[in-house]
């Protein structure tokens, strides 16, 4: 049987980064995920390391400036696949007071103090895509991120650390034996189920945290999980500005409108309240919800026929009473349970401060089962693939030689794992080039 000192269940991007951490402390660890990486909340994203200048409204000032520090961290941590992006607020009747979003601003940028982005400022606005009478408006600057590729680097990186990363692998159940964890684990595909020991348990499961304490575990949590469901939609690109636009919204909320993919403009997101973790689609309402959102300010309104696609992310925020959804907190809770072998529960966080929550989960468990001492903050992530097109063209910028990488030091295993989360050429492809991918896969499979 193998034995560990950790198994991280989840590998969206907390249990990523948490294993990555583990395994550079010179640690044993195992991380397991029923799908494939980043398949759930973490590739569902609006796709932005930022500080989350909407936060200050619920005075949640320390948040913002510890997203705003982890910010410059991951600017400079993975400059391939995070770069510094300008936002827009028009401003029109529909906004917040001219006093009250420069206020906002600056608060913004104070907590950002000793950062690398410029400061915000109020500009004239001359973006063809907005209504003639949004004539002036702010600037600020937070930044871009693949999302589901920062996931897979942290994998790569705790890999090449020593950690064993198993995909396509379900937690069946574990319990404390012998002062450590036995777990069951299940190789989804074939069913097969086998056992391996571990010292500890990071619970990082996401919209399921709840289901595997209850579930998996027989542990009760003393922390409550709110699932609010974050959609957005994909349109044909509304202009040709690269800034992303912020758009306040009647209801107090703000959505946003980013350059996506060269050709595209990601527009979102919902907050919507929801009980199944599996309820990752995006509604009627939500679509609608958007359109008008973006019509708003759009001097070519959007409609349905335009929507070339569309994805939706449970969040399993920490339930902190909130009455609306969008009033829910964006920081995390960990819930350590020393009732023997230790167990770490992580509920709630952010794409933006997931390093910072792993370096946090592996101090809190370092006096329970050793390890070195923390060293992410200032380390760079692997750069991925690099080398040139070779083999078969499957357009989309995506080469054989590239399925080949993502194959074996990635862990895909579909098409659309490497169409939409190792990159996003399933935006540039049509239905043969899906199923071409999938014949060559299923050859790699031979």
């Amino acid at each position: 049987m193998e034995t560990y000192d950790l198994l991280v269940v989840g590998g969206g991007i907390n249990g990523a980064a948490i294993a990555r951490d583990a395994a550079g402390r010179g640690l044993a660890v195992l991380l397991v995920e029923q799908r494939d990486l980043a398949q759930a909340t973490s590739s569902a994203s609006t796709k932005l390391i930022h500080g989350g200048l909407r936060y200050l409204e619920y005075r949640e000032f320390g948040l913002v400036r510890k997203a705003l520090l982890e910010r410059e961290t991951m600017l400079h941590a993975a400059p391939e696949i995070i770069r510094p992006l300008r936002f827009v607020i028009p401003q029109g009747y529909e906004a917040r007071p001219w006093l009250v979003v420069r206020a906002g601003l600056l608060l913004y940028d104070l907590l950002a103090r000793g950062g690398s982005l410029p400061r915000s400022r109020s500009v004239r606005l001359t973006d063809p895509a907005l209504k003639p009478g949004y004539t002036r408006g702010f600037a600020y600057w937070d930044a871009w991120v693949d999302d589901a590729r920062l996931v897979v680097l942290n994998a790569r990186d705790a890999a090449d650390k020593g950690a064993t990363v198993r995909t396509r692998t379900a937690l069946a159940a574990a319990r404390r034996e012998g002062g450590r964890w036995l777990a069951n684990i299940e190789d989804v595909p074939t069913g097969a189920v086998s056992q391996v020991a571990a010292r500890a348990i990071v619970n990082a499961a996401g919209p399921w945290v709840a289901g595997v304490l209850g579930e998996k575990l027989a542990v009760r949590a003393k922390s409550g999980v709110r699932l609010v469901r974050g959609s957005h939609i994909i349109v044909p690109r509304i202009g040709p500005g690269e800034d992303a636009l912020l758009l306040q919204q009647p209801d107090g909320r703000v959505v946003f409108a980013i350059p996506y993919e060269g050709n595209f403009t990601l527009i979102g997101t919902t907050d919507v309240s929801v009980d199944d973790p599996a309820d990752a689609h995006i509604s009627d309402e939500e679509t609608d919800y958007l359109i008008a959102a973006a019509n708003r300010y759009l001097d070519r309104p959007l409609s349905r026929h335009v929507v070339m696609g569309s994805n939706s992310g449970i969040r399993a925020l920490y339930d902190d009473g909130a009455s609306e959804a969008k009033e829910v907190t964006r920081d995390y809770v960990l819930e350590l349970d020393g009732d023997g072998p230790p167990l770490l529960s992580v509920f709630g966080g952010k794409i933006t401060t997931a390093r910072a929550l792993a370096e946090e989960a592996m101090d809190r468990l370092a006096p329970l089962i050793g390890g070195g001492p923390a060293w992410t903050k200032g380390a760079v992530l692997p750069a991925g693939w690099s080398g040139p097109p070779a083999g078969e063209d499957f357009g989309g910028r995506l080469s054989a030689a590239q399925v080949d990488h993502f194959v074996r030091h990635e862990w895909a295993r579909s098409a659309d794992d490497i169409l939409w989360r190792r990159t996003k050429a399933g935006l540039h492809v049509g239905a043969a080039t899906v199923a071409r991918l999938a014949a060559y896969l299923k050859g790699c499979d031979a």
